[in-house]
């Protein structure tokens, strides 16, 4: 969804408090470590298909570009991917929705959309759509019935009644009451043309359970729930309202278990833009996972400062809430950055050695890892939304099959910033990427490993273990540019006496004394 977003430095100071929550190295061929080659990555790649691959020459991507490229994906290594939003849609971006169960016909057909689920399938990776439920489109047949108070769905939406704060704030800090054609005013928490549905009517919420299972009985995975946190999250007052949050949290439950009946193994991913983990926790055992936008923020600005900012205890702290809040199961959704971020290059200045850091942070962490379209290339964007959400690099020249055009592009970014000179280079950020998502495969405690911090003397370092049934390790990284040197624990017996894998050849351990070149990230046996 279209919303700002808010990094504070009292956050980012309360992170590093432990409350709450030189040239670039180059990556060394993986080791076969503790798992199979046919492991999973728990790796999920986000696209927006106007700007991934054009197949009919109109310059916009469509789903059948998303079928050409998916063995590139498979290079990659991911496991899944993320649909932005698919069905009709007057926008460029479609999160205002007309038809929920049809296909926007500028990407194609339900038929194009069932060869890509084959497809994907076939190679091993799912699919999860956007799933846009929070509001419709102002163009919606529902909402435009629902200008006639008369019809039945106009219980569909929520209006204003007599003494209502026609001036109240969105949680978006935009207004919240919008004026109707009919004069009436109804809830809109991000734009005039987004009305909110109304879930305290039953009939809207057996008709959005009902949209998931024709998704389902199309062959999709799950769903990427836009606006999770605001189906009764309404009001800027709202923003810790117990009873907004209670009714949110029963919502997602009747969604679960109404998908269930179709598919037992649904996999749900909700959008909960809150800086506080504590705010991410309660949803734990309603959705599968949640996007870890407090994670997010913590790695990125410890990557760009070059010091610790508490990732490990973060980490630990999160780990151990989402299992107590689940009856013992972890599952997260750390990220980077997404469509409605700037771009994560942009956002560390157009700093090689930190976007490789931070590529290696994310990859190193449990749960399903999130990576926003062209961010392996080290694409850069900055607001306004479209600059976000630019076509993907393909080619060197900018030209070439598949290229889509829709919109030009902003940022700068040159011809090395591309597949086709990304693919040839061994040491490119692209083929970083690849080792970084290879390792996930061959190591299962970075995919499910319950984690704790590791305490080292060095600000500069980030070092945690992660363990599960088949693995036990230690990850460490150097955030800056100069060699680092810390004393690995037991490492003369049982733990740890091991270099497994790192992003740099010259990483020594002797003696319990673990050497770190600058930018490098190691993993120990």
């Amino acid at each position: 969804m279209i919303r700002r977003r808010t990094v504070t430095r009292l956050f980012v100071a309360m992170l590093a408090l432990g409350i709450g929550y030189a040239q670039p190295a180059r990556a060394t061929t993986p080791t076969p470590a503790v798992a199979s080659k046919t492991a999973p990555s728990d790796v999920y790649y986000e696209i927006f298909v106007r700007s991934w691959y054009d197949t009919n020459h109109d310059g916009i991507g469509d789903l059948n570009g998303v079928t050409a490229k998916l063995d590139y994906l498979k290079s990659l290594g991911v496991d899944g991917i993320w649909l932005m939003p698919i069905n009709a849609s007057p926008s460029y971006h479609g999160y205002d929705i007309t038809n929920y169960e049809a296909i926007n016909p500028q990407y194609g057909t339900m038929q194009g959309f069932h060869r890509l689920i084959a497809a994907a399938h076939k190679r091993g990776i799912k699919v999860i759509m956007d799933m846009v439920i929070n509001h419709t489109s102002d163009q919606h047949p529902w909402f435009k019935a629902a200008l006639n108070p008369r019809d039945p769905h106009h219980n569909w939406y929520v209006w204003a009644k007599p003494g209502t704060d026609l001036h109240a704030l969105s949680p978006t800090y935009g207004p919240a009451w919008h004026r109707a054609p009919n004069g009436q005013y109804y809830l809109g928490v991000f734009d005039s043309h987004m009305p909110d549905l109304n879930y305290d009517n039953p009939a809207v919420r057996k008709a959005m359970i009902g949209v998931g299972q024709f998704w389902l009985r199309q062959g999709v995975d799950g769903f990427r729930l836009d606006a999770a946190q605001h189906i009764y999250d309404n009001f800027l007052s709202d923003m810790h309202s117990p009873v907004a949050l209670a009714k949110n949290l029963a919502w997602w439950r009747e969604y679960d278990q109404g998908l269930k009946k179709v598919d037992p193994n649904v996999w749900l991913v909700g959008e909960v833009w809150r800086q506080n983990p504590d705010n991410l926790t309660p949803y734990m055992g309603k959705l599968n996972a949640v996007f870890n936008f407090p994670l997010s923020t913590q790695l990125l600005t410890s990557v760009e400062q070059e010091r610790d900012l508490g990732i490990g205890r973060g980490m630990a702290y999160v780990d151990a809430a989402y299992r107590k809040e689940d009856g013992g199961h972890f599952d997260d959704a750390p990220f980077l950055s997404n469509h409605d971020q700037e771009r994560v290059m942009s956002q560390l200045g157009g700093n090689m050695a930190h976007m490789r850091v931070a590529a290696a942070l994310l990859m190193t962490v449990p749960g399903h890892a999130f990576v926003y379209y062209g961010e392996e290339l080290g694409m850069r964007g900055q607001k306004p939304d479209p600059h976000l959400r630019e076509p993907m690099r393909w080619y060197r020249s900018g030209n070439g099959p598949g290229q889509t055009h829709w919109e030009p592009w902003t940022a700068g970014d040159g011809p090395q910033v591309s597949v086709q000179a990304e693919q040839a280079d061994p040491h490119s950020l692209l083929n970083l990427y690849r080792t970084l998502i290879g390792w996930r495969k061959q190591v299962s405690a970075l995919r499910d490993g319950v984690l704790h911090a590791y305490p080292v003397d060095d600000v500069h370092v980030v070092a945690y273990t992660l363990q599960d049934a088949q693995s036990h390790v230690l990850v460490v990284h150097n955030l800056s540019g100069r060699p680092r040197t810390i004393a690995v624990h037991g490492s003369g017996g049982d733990d740890f006496g091991r270099i497994l894998l790192q992003t740099g050849a010259t990483a020594t351990l002797h003696h319990g004394s673990l050497h770190l070149p600058p930018y490098t990230t190691m993993i120990l046996h």
